[in-house]
């Protein structure tokens, strides 16, 4: 009995193991030439999303447009535009964007302009642009063009990045470029993003230690001016450390979020049973969502959602490590990207609603609602689909020339 345990132990133990890295050396030659768990938990995440958009939306929902359902039916027009552009992107090669990214980054750039002359602004902020029914926010497509951009430099002068600090120069300054247009929206979480996502690019590539301190300090130290600059950061920061001192002015999102967590316990209330999202909890269906998480599926659908996020971030690490591993350096260095940008985001969005990190509106990747997040995320896991299948078919290949 006890060798039957151990071997049913090691057999679980061995497939969650396969399951969260990969398959094995063995199956390369497999006919299997995607990552079935990262696309099934993709899916899955974004199916959460659609609910939870559902029901945390419907009270803003009746009060703006007489419509329950109305962000839910956007939410759907977005998961359909969605899914048709990933069909299309998922047949283009990464020789492609790696060819391009330069061209992405000048569009980028240009939109960022345009969002300040044209863009709509919604509670002070100028972050879209209007087509018809559908709004674009460039911001979002800024942090895909940029690691687009950042892959390719680093293919090209991974040397120089390694042993020049001009080489290492270079990346930061394309994102002072963007960083510089953000701020102007205003948009500071997006700008934290592309800030620590270009640093672990450049830390993965080889950058010296000595490199990195100088730019962490000069980084915080700019941030820390850009929140005393603007008296609404400097209240989300005092508010974020102890938002029960002003319940009802600075601390008022932040409490609302802590008793929708309070009230989830750990079996929480039951799906649509929120009372937070009847509009005492301001951005309920977007940037706190992961609160009405909690309050409606309580501990247990937290902790599912968390460990859902955990493994996509960890399956696009070991994709973009094992395309390096095959010496295609852009797939790579992009795979591993995506990975610290979706963790990151996550942790920000997560540590906002719990009271652990100041505010910042950045949605939680493909469950907030957000069009353009949730089109450029699920391009972003496209990319990783498309790279994992490209690295599948070049073991395959080598295993066929080898086996001859």
């Amino acid at each position: 009995m006890r060798m039957i345990g151990a071997a049913l132990a090691g057999g679980i133990t061995n497939r969650l193991k396969e399951w969260v890295m990969g398959p094995r050396e063995s199956d390369a030659s497999g006919t299997i030439l995607y990552d079935r768990t990262l696309l099934w938990l993709t899916l899955g995440l974004a199916m959460i999303g659609f609910v939870m958009v559902t029901s945390a939306s419907m009270p803003v929902g009746q009060r703006l447009s007489e419509d329950p359902f109305y962000f839910a039916k956007r939410d759907a027009l977005y998961l359909i535009l969605a899914f048709c552009m990933s069909l299309v992107t998922l047949r283009i090669p990464m020789a492609f964007w790696q060819r391009y990214s330069n061209i992405m980054l000048l569009v980028t750039v240009f939109l960022l302009l345009i969002v300040l002359v044209v863009g709509s602004s919604v509670n002070g902020a100028s972050r879209w642009i209007a087509l018809g029914p559908l709004r674009i926010q460039p911001a979002e497509l800024s942090k895909l063009s940029l690691f687009c951009y950042l892959a390719s430099y680093l293919v090209r002068k991974v040397d120089e990045v390694r042993n020049n600090f001009w080489g290492f120069c270079k990346p930061m300054g394309v994102m002072v470029v963007l960083a510089v247009l953000l701020l102007a929206q205003p948009d500071l979480g997006t700008v934290v993003v592309l800030f620590v996502t270009t640093l672990a690019m450049l830390f993965l590539a080889g950058a010296k230690l000595w490199q990195f301190l100088a730019i962490i300090g000069s980084g915080i130290f700019a941030v820390c001016l850009l929140i005393v600059a603007e008296p609404y950061r400097m209240r989300r920061v005092t508010s974020f450390w102890n938002p029960w001192e002003d319940p009802f002015g600075s601390g008022y999102q932040l409490t609302q979020s802590l008793m929708a967590f309070g009230r989830g316990e750990f079996w929480g209330q039951g799906l649509g049973n929120s009372v937070q999202k009847l509009e005492y909890l301001p951005e309920a269906h977007t940037d706190f969502i992961f609160s009405i998480i909690g309050e409606e599926l309580g501990y247990i659908g937290v902790v599912f959602a968390l460990l859902m996020v955990f493994f996509v971030a960890f399956r696009a690490m070991s994709i973009g490590r094992r395309a390096l591993e095959m010496d295609q350096r852009f797939a790579g260095f992009l795979g591993c990207s995506i990975g610290i940008w979706f963790s990151f985001q996550a942790l920000v969005n997560v540590g906002a609603a719990a009271g652990m990190l100041p505010t910042k509106g950045l949605t939680l990747p493909l469950i907030s609602y957000g069009g353009s997040s949730l089109i450029i995320m699920s391009t972003a896991i496209v990319f990783l689909l498309r790279i994992d299948y490209e690295t599948r078919l070049a073991r395959a290949q080598a295993f066929t020339r080898g086996s001859r």
